[in-house]
């Protein structure tokens, strides 16, 4: 075996061995596997108690290092052959691509041994037991966890199956995404479903497993790559590097606000087994921290001093530490929170948080409603176009202040409606719920459509440093010229989007399961929000987009589409059923209406809220349209100007066109005045029509008794 295989095989054992001796101490200081036993109620046994952390643990290190490979093969290595085509992958990263599959695979198999001993532990039943008889295929369907975990297998099989065919930078992309899904489904059935604020602490979970498999993943491969000593290092922990840091800000971030959601009381930390284990997870945070200020300052130069065994002998140590890590934090989720000190009523446990008081406007204002996830989200949005704007600036260009105010202004709305109290009554009343949906559907799209995200992006971003490679502007513009865009942007694709799938919502039981599971709520809001976007995109076209209509086309799609939510909020008030009957009456306040009458006002919001966005649009388009119409003068203006001084009229469009309509003039003038008639001719035979000639013959021969 080469040296460097062997490096690679001693740091897995290594890795293995950190996550394995973490977490059978984070489970006997836990607690985890020294209950006592009840008499008279079911036990797992041995097996379970143990095996179950053990094969979760697996899952998540598998599951970190097919993200990982996939993402070296996707992002982190150069793409080769791009300028003289589609482009296709490196050879390295075809391998990494290979052992993706065989990485999603154990993935898969992990998933499905977790699988099975979650439905031993809930039943408390032994393996053996549960494997022969029926309690397996009963419960997986019926169980959160066991239908988290069956997605889980599912999506990490599709993966391990494609990655062993796949050739081409988009299809690795692709199974990227696919694999970054499949990390979600079985850490969010936890105890982030059931904490005391669920809705914050299931989208800090969701943040924090989104964040560390890129960056335990992308760590191991680069250590692998350096080991075998392979090409292209320098750049591939260069680009792993920046993308680690923000790893580790969003798993701090994210991991705090978890904390937080369980133990709000900060001596829990010291006083409980779970808090304890907790500041154990901090400290190895913060250790992991350091590794990547050395990693920034001392082996990156290292690797360009053609020394990368520093990197990788740090990296060896770095990847225990992550291990042992993943191992601490498998003890630290099978280990129950602190119970909350007040028993928690029924409506907390459906919101996260208790009734609040009678709706009034100053409460709509001020009782503000912290949701994690659309405060990141317009955080990162903001930060990132005012990056691009003082980029732009910084290199002497110019943007237009009043996009960057348009952009700013659809942010300041998503937090109105998402941080405040309308988001805080709008899972309790319908009529609040639909004056949120139609500002994040009808309004907000329009000043974010507007702020011209795409163009400030391919003007700020820089092309790839390495000839034919994709980076962000590349894989950009990649996707906009992609035949799936090009569908999605169709506009009567994106008015059917627009309009179809808000009458899809209400009117099945999509919306009910949406409103009972947060981040079913959360897809529901963004699907909003994505929909109103790509429509008004269309409709707008300030960013370059594959199909734009003209003018008057966008008035008529305007003028066709809007309607359509009159219709919507029409039917809502005409309906004599109310929607989502069994969430609004298990949430039904005691200050507020009827649960069918608040669904009549929504109705109504729905039927007149439409003129607000209609008026906005019209009078956008007829400003744009009046500029274009200046441009295109200023356009004609100055190529007539070039044909005068160059003396070439024929580039003239104006002068071309001035000229037709002289040779049309000059025509018709002549075919007005009579032709010349002989003086021996009198006048009244001169001004009889001539005799229409036959089919074929001149007209001048016809009757003349003539011979050929």
């Amino acid at each position: 075996m080469a040296k460097g295989s062997l490096g690679v095989w001693r740091a897995a054992a290594v890795a293995v061995a950190a996550a394995g001796a973490v977490l059978v101490a984070g489970l006997v200081l836990g607690g985890a596997v020294t209950e006592k036993v009840i008499p008279g109620l079911g036990d797992a046994g041995a097996v379970t108690r143990w095996g179950l952390p053990a094969s979760r643990t697996a899952m998540d290190l598998l599951s970190a290092l097919t993200v990982g490979a996939l993402l070296a093969a996707a992002a982190l290595l150069p793409v080769e052959g791009a300028g003289r085509g589609p482009g296709r992958l490196s050879g390295d990263a075809t391998g990494y691509l290979r052992a993706a599959s065989w990485l999603a695979a154990a993935w898969a198999a992990a998933a499905a041994a977790t699988l099975v001993l979650t439905v031993a532990d809930v039943l408390g039943q032994p393996v053996g037991q549960v494997l022969t008889g029926s309690e397996l295929s009963s419960y997986v369907g019926s169980l959160p966890q066991g239908t988290a975990l069956m997605i889980v297998v599912l999506l990490a099989v599709v993966v391990a199956l494609l990655a062993r065919t796949t050739t081409t930078p988009a299809a690795a992309f692709g199974l990227l995404a696919l694999a970054a899904v499949a990390l979600l489904p079985a850490p969010l059935t936890g105890h982030s479903a059931s904490a005391a604020n669920h809705s914050t602490a299931t989208t800090g979970v969701a943040l924090h497993v989104a964040a560390v498999a890129p960056w335990v993943g992308g760590l191991a491969i680069v250590g692998v790559h350096a080991m075998l000593g392979r090409d292209r290092l320098g750049l591939m922990a260069d680009r792993f590097s920046r993308m680690a840091l923000w790893c580790y800000v969003t798993v701090g971030v994210s991991g705090l606000v978890n904390v937080i959601a369980r133990l709000p009381d900060p001596v829990e930390l010291v006083d409980t087994e779970y808090g304890r284990l907790a500041l154990g997870k901090i400290a190895a945070f913060c250790a992991l921290g350091w590794f990547g200020w050395w990693h920034r300052t001392r082996t990156l130069p290292a690797i360009e001093d053609r020394r990368p065994w520093a990197f990788a002998r740090l990296a060896s140590v770095e990847a225990a530490v992550m291990g042992g890590t993943m191992g601490l934090a498998v003890a630290l989720a099978r280990t129950a929170p602190p119970a909350p000190g007040e028993p928690e009523t029924a409506v907390k446990a459906l919101l996260g948080y208790d009734m609040p008081p009678q709706i009034t406007p100053a409460r709509l204002a001020t009782l503000w409603q912290f949701d994690l996830f659309f405060a990141a989200l317009v955080a990162v949005l903001g930060g990132l176009y005012l990056a691009g704007v003082v980029r732009l600036r910084r290199r002497g260009d110019s943007w237009p202040p009043l996009r960057t105010a348009s952009w700013l202004l659809g942010l300041v709305t998503i937090v109105i409606v998402t941080q405040t109290g309308v988001a805080k009554y709008a899972p309790i009343l319908f009529s609040v719920h639909m004056a949120q949906h139609m500002v994040l559907n009808m309004l907000v799209p329009i000043f974010l459509v507007l702020g011209a995200p795409v163009t400030l992006a391919l003007r700020a971003l820089k092309p790839a440093r390495i000839r034919g490679d994709r980076g962000p502007r590349e894989w950009l513009t990649t996707m906009l010229h992609s035949r799936y865009v090009a569908v999605l942007a169709h506009p009567g694709v994106a008015t059917v989007i627009f309009v179809v799938s808000t009458f899809a919502l209400y009117f099945t039981p999509l919306f009910e399961k949406a409103m009972r599971n947060h981040l079913g709520h959360i897809a529901m809001t963004v699907h909003f929000l994505l929909a109103g976007s790509l429509f008004f995109w269309v409709l707008l076209g300030v960013d370059p987009a594959p199909k734009r209509l003209p003018y008057p086309g966008r008035l008529l799609l305007l003028f066709v589409t809007m309607p359509f939510h009159a219709f919507f909020g029409i039917a809502l008030m005409n309906m004599s059923q109310a929607l989502a009957r069994g969430w609004y009456t298990a949430v039904d306040p005691p200050w507020g209406t009827t649960v069918l009458k608040d669904q009549h006002t929504g109705g109504a919001i729905a039927w007149g809220f439409g003129e607000v966005p209609t008026f906005i649009v019209l009078l956008v388009l007829a400003v744009q349209w009046y500029m274009d119409d200046q441009r295109q003068a200023r356009r004609l203006d100055r190529k007539a100007d070039r044909a005068a001084a160059t003396g070439h009229s024929e580039d003239d469009e104006l002068a071309v066109y001035n000229a037709r309509l002289a040779k049309l003039a000059e025509r018709d003038r002549a075919a007005a005045e009579p032709a010349d008639v002989p003086a021996d001719v009198p006048a009244e035979v001169a001004a009889e029509p001539a005799e229409s000639s036959e089919p074929g013959e001149p007209a001048g021969e016809q009757g003349s008794g003539a011979t050929p």
